[in-house]
C-alpha cells in the first residue's frame, strides 16, 4: 500500500513498521482536477515542487478551512506516486494520539506532505519533531509541502525555530472560492458521479447554502443520495424540496445519467 495511504516509520533497528493509521483520503484529489480559481499560483508551485522542478525544498500554503489546502498536499503526493516515486501524507491533526516517534524516518521518502500544522499548538514534542524532519528532508535532498491555517509568523507553535524553517520556500495565502469556482466544483463533483447539475441548479444551491465550499460538497453528498433513491435529476425544484424538507411526487423523474 502506498506511503501516502498507510504511512510506516523506521524502528531504530531499520526494520520498517506499518502503523494501522486511518487517515481519511480524497479520492478525487489530483492536481489536474483542482479547479484553481484565485489559487492559481499556489496550485502552480506545488505541482512544480510534485515534479522536482522548483528550486525550493518547499512550499507553506495558508488559509481557512475549504480552501483546498489539502487537495493540492494530497494532490502532489499522487503525482509523485504516479511518476514511480514514494510520498508520505501526514495530516497532523490525524497523528498527534500516535506521538511524536510516529514522524521517525520519513525523510527517506520523495516527498512529505505535512498538513494542519496549527494542530501543533500546545504541543513542545511535536514541534520538535517536525523541526527536525524538516531538516533531515532538506539535508537528504527530499521535497515539503505543508499548511495550516496561519502563515508560519502566526502559526501558534512556541518554537520560533520552526516558524522560521516554515518560510525558508514561498509562501502563498490561499483564498476562499469565489462564485464562479464553487460552481465549477460543483458541476464537476456532479459529473463525477454521473449526475447532471444544471448551472441554474448549482447556482441555486451557491446561493442558498451556509458554509462556503466545504457547506456546498456536504450538501451535494445529500443531494446525490437523494437523486440516487428517489430517480430525480438535479433539478431546481428537487433541490428545493430537499433543502426545505419537503418531498413531493410528480414530474422530473429521470434519474442519474
Amino acid at each position: 500500500m502506498p506511503a501516502w495511504n498507510t504511512p510506516t516509520r523506521n524502528r531504530p533497528e531499520g526494520e520498517p513498521v506499518q502503523l494501522p493509521l486511518n487517515i481519511r483520503w480524497n479520492a478525487a484529489a489530483e492536481l489536474d482536477r483542482f479547479i484553481a480559481g484565485d489559487n492559481a499560483e499556489a496550485l502552480r508551485l506545488v505541482a512544480d515542487l510534485a515534479d522536482g522542478a522548483l528550486e525550493a525544498p518547499a512550499i507553506y500554503l495558508h488559509g481557512p478551512s475549504g480552501v483546498g489546502k489539502s487537495h493540492l498536499l494530497q494532490g502532489a503526493c499522487r503525482r509523485v506516486t504516479q511518476a514511480g516515486g514514494v510520498p508520505a501524507y501526514l495530516p497532523l491533526a490525524q497523528l498527534l494520539d500516535y506521538g511524536a516517534e510516529v514522524l521517525a524516518g520519513w525523510e527517506q521518502v520523495d516527498l512529505i506532505a505535512l498538513d494542519d500544522l496549527d494542530a501543533l499548538s500546545g504541543r513542545p514534542d511535536w514541534q520538535d519533531g517536525i523541526f527536525h524532519l524538516y531538516n533531515r528532508t532538506v539535508e537528504r535532498g527530499g521535497r515539503l509541502v505543508l499548511a495550516g491555517r496561519e502563515a508560519p509568523a502566526e502559526l501558534p507553535v512556541g518554537l520560533a525555530d520552526l516558524r522560521s524553517r516554515l518560510g525558508w520556500g514561498p509562501v502563498v495565502a490561499m483564498e476562499a472560492p469565489g462564485e464562479a469556482t464553487c460552481l465549477a466544483v460543483l458541476r464537476q463533483r456532479a459529473a463525477q458521479r454521473g449526475l447532471e447539475m444544471p448551472e441554474a441548479t448549482a447556482r441555486y444551491l451557491i446561493r442558498r447554502v451556509p458554509g462556503g465550499l466545504p457547506g456546498l460538497l456536504e450538501r451535494f453528498e445529500t443531494l446525490d443520495r437523494a437523486s440516487l433513491a428517489a430517480g430525480r435529476r438535479l433539478t431546481v425544484p428537487f433541490v428545493r424540496e430537499i433543502l426545505t424538507g419537503r418531498r413531493q411526487s410528480g414530474a422530473d423523474t429521470s434519474g442519474h445519467s
